[in-house]
């Protein structure tokens, strides 16, 4: 007895291996619950074998016949599947279903359906801060992103596997509103992840701990994983609250940081991992480098949003993609405060490798550029606004057919930002709203007497897009 005394005392300073019947199990912090629960996960009736689960402390794998065990943490809210390879995403019109709340009982088991084709090769999209706050703002989601992305899914060819991540700002501090995004979700006709925005929280009912109460009841947990393909997918909670009206951080607890480390446990280093969170990461989380010392086996991109502008920072082995949002200028104009136009970004994967572009609302694929013509006495000045350049794109142009070579870059503000939302009277339905500098504008003076400039943008992978001025 005593040797099974100091066995015990052990592996909780340890952070805790247990055996369970017929699993693997690599567990995180017990609480003083200790609650011990069992389940099993199956396809067709059959137990699926090394499928991983989790409370958000400790990490386990099936058995050979589909069982696992865990012993829950105080603070465990919810058993979440980390949806196999191979399996289609259980989800409730649309809005994914992944979990079960831990409540009522000690057996949760999850039946899943296998894919009817491959999934190396699939598609995601990313939308950024939809962020209703009123009847008016999701009457332009319903009639303008909705629709966009309707028919984006509908020319895609037969059977192509698509599914959809919102890195936050579901809603803007409007609750109920979460039943209108629902339906935008349903409507769209692909199931969409969830991530929690500092738009999502509760407030003044406590600290981080309960800021998230309405958002778990509505989506399930604020932090978890899954898998298609080469790729897995991570959700973290980088909003911090600090408890007080609408003050927080950007943060990632240490018990997401502890869970992440499990997690990836189970994931070799040859998967591409896909990680979205809602404030960006490389210059607005505390303990970033935390998480990039986790990330550091692996090839990561990292999906974000909460600035409404578009950007993308690439940083040894992370690429980090700050998303331009849905709502563009809080459904106040045309565009961001950068000049991106509202809308969303593609992703297509092919095994590990992973292509992008950024769709505007209303427009097609083509539409990466917007050009402007500034007056100038010296001569007229060309202002063109390339809004998912990185530093492997080339932008040049023609003046009446002849090259001019690459278009200068210059970080400064948008000129059509500028009119529309500088000062505080602009825009008139919100007038907190301001223009944003950005790096991904290209600026030259037109010669004159010149009849035609031309635009010529290749992205990083090959694709050339064309604008004229």
């Amino acid at each position: 007895m005593q040797r099974r005394t100091f066995l015990q005392k052990l592996l909780w300073i340890i952070g805790g291996i247990t055996a369970a019947s017929a699993c693997t199990k690599r567990s995180g912090t017990l609480g003083s619950d200790g609650k011990l629960v069992k389940g099993k996960v199956t396809s067709q009736g059959k137990g699926l074998a090394n499928v991983i689960l989790s409370d958000g402390f400790s990490v386990v794998n099936t058995g050979s016949d589909g069982s696992y065990q865990i012993t829950l943490g105080a603070n465990s809210e919810h058993i979440f599947v980390s949806i196999p390879s191979g399996y289609a995403f259980p989800h409730e019109k649309n809005i994914a279903r992944h979990y079960k709340e831990v409540a009522g009982t000690d057996t949760f088991n999850f039946e899943l359906t296998p894919l009817t084709l491959k999934d190396d090769q699939h598609q995601f999209l990313i939308w950024a801060d939809p962020q209703v706050k009123n009847s008016q703002d999701v009457q332009k989601l319903m009639t303008q992103s909705v629709p966009d992305v309707q028919q984006y899914v509908k020319a895609l060819p037969a059977n192509t596997l698509i599914h959809g991540i919102c890195v936050g700002d579901i809603v803007w501090d409007a609750l109920p509103l979460y039943s209108s995004y629902n339906e935008a979700i349903e409507k769209c006709g692909l199931p969409f992840f969830q991530v929690i925005g500092n738009h999502d929280m509760d407030y003044e009912k406590g600290g981080d701990e309960k800021s998230d109460d309405t958002f778990k009841k509505t989506y399930g947990p604020s932090y978890y994983s899954f898998n298609r393909g080469q790729v897995h997918y991570v959700v973290l909670d980088d909003v911090y609250y600090l408890g007080n009206d609408r003050d927080y951080k950007g943060f990632i607890t240490e018990e997401q940081l502890a869970w992440l480390k499990k997690d990836l446990s189970f994931v070799t280093p040859d998967k591409l991992i896909v990680l979205g969170t809602h404030i960006p990461v490389h210059n607005s989380v505390e303990n970033r480098q935390a998480l990039y010392d986790i990330l550091k086996p692996y090839k990561a991109h990292i999906m974000t949003g909460h600035t409404h502008y578009n950007l993308n920072v690439i940083s040894g082995n992370v690429y980090e993609h700050v998303h331009g949002t849905v709502c563009g200028a809080w459904w106040t104009g045309p565009i961001c405060g950068d000049g991106t136009p509202p809308g969303y970004a593609i992703y297509e994967v092919n095994g590990t490798e992973l292509k992008w572009h950024y769709k505007s609302v209303g427009k097609t694929r083509a539409h990466q550029i917007r050009t402007m013509v500034e007056p100038n006495s010296a001569g007229d000045r060309l202002v063109a606004n390339v809004w998912n350049w990185d530093p492997s794109w080339k932008v040049e142009w023609q003046v009446d057919g002849i090259s001019k070579g690459l278009l200068p870059r210059s970080t400064d503000y948008d000129p059509l930002a500028v009119t529309l939302y500088l000062g505080d009277q602009l825009p008139a339905s919100r007038t907190f709203v301001e223009p944003n500098r950005t790096e991904h504008l290209f600026k030259a003076t037109i010669p004159k007497g010149a009849q035609q400039v031309k635009i010529i943008a290749t992205d990083r992978f090959g694709v050339q897009y064309e604008a004229t001025a």
